[in-house]
């Protein structure tokens, strides 16, 4: 695919998230009820609604492309572009009135990744790229940070809505905490990514998120002049469970602190809460 057709679908994409975006605030102010559709993942009205106006600008403006929305939209045709849409990325933070939250939007071309939008509508920053032409924020151009070390690294991280409990990341937090500058835990997959994309984090990752939590970000911290792999440095692709992002200066000091905590070597123990208390 040329650089100028990728490009192409940037204008009317970024209005069709920012529109989402919009829809998105009336919901937030009035503090809107929500209900669960797993033991702690949440749907509210807002999700629906979002997903409902993407999906009607998408059909209109590119009827033959595919879609595949988090609400459950399943719209196929058999053809070469597929968006994935996540029509607001940071439910629970919207649902309990924390304003940490975005529209995402990535479209996947015969398994390559060309264009990605992501909204946040509180800031009102719009982060959009096209693959081959960089990575912006609010119509500037935007870059990876130039930390060199994991010590002086702040990164971010993400935790499962639900079966918490079957998920191995609290050990990971709890070694690279104290293996680097700071971890942070925002509640928005796409909005972490996009702060690598801008220099904001120097890395992150997260296990088992979905391709409409992933597509749009990764596009952005790659256009952004950063890197996406596995845990073990193994390329990631759009159906990859494992998301490890970095402004490629600390990719290999990341890959190594992964490899010997998931061996288990040289873990620092956490302290005792009893000794704390007697002391």
């Amino acid at each position: 695919m040329s650089l100028h057709v990728a490009a192409g679908f940037l204008p009317q994409a970024t209005s069709i998230a920012v529109e989402a975006g919009k829809l998105l605030l009336p919901f937030f102010e009035r503090r809107i009820g929500f209900e669960y559709k797993g033991d702690v993942d949440l749907v509210t009205e807002a999700d629906r609604a979002s997903e409902q106006l993407i999906v009607a600008r998408l059909r209109a403006a590119w009827p033959d492309h595919d879609i595949v929305g988090e609400e459950g939209t399943r719209d196929s045709h058999g053809g070469a572009f597929r968006w994935y849409v996540d029509p607001l990325d940071g439910t629970t933070n919207f649902a309990h009135g924390y304003p940490v939250f975005c529209v995402s939007m990535g479209l996947e071309c015969e398994g390559q990744l060309v264009a990605g939008i992501i909204y946040d509508p509180t800031r009102d920053e719009l982060f959009a790229c096209a693959k081959g032409s960089g990575a912006t924020l609010n119509g500037r151009p935007i870059h990876v940070s130039k930390t060199t070390t994991l010590s002086e690294s702040i990164l971010g991280t993400g935790f499962p809505s639900f079966k918490r409990h079957k998920n191995p990341n609290i050990h990971f937090y709890h070694q690279l905490t104290l293996r680097s500058h700071g971890i942070r835990r925002a509640g928005s997959a796409a909005l972490d990514l996009a702060n690598v994309a801008a220099g904001r984090y120097d890395g992150f990752w997260e296990f088992n998120l979905n391709p409409w939590d992933t597509t749009a970000g990764v596009l952005l911290v790659r256009e952004a002049g950063g890197i996406v792999t596995r845990f073990d440095g193994s390329p990631f692709d759009i159906d990859s469970r494992e998301t490890l992002a970095s402004n490629a200066l600390i990719h290999q000091e990341l890959l190594q602190n992964f490899k010997e905590i998931f061996a288990g070597r040289g873990l620092e123990v956490l302290p005792s809460v009893t000794g704390y208390t007697r002391r």
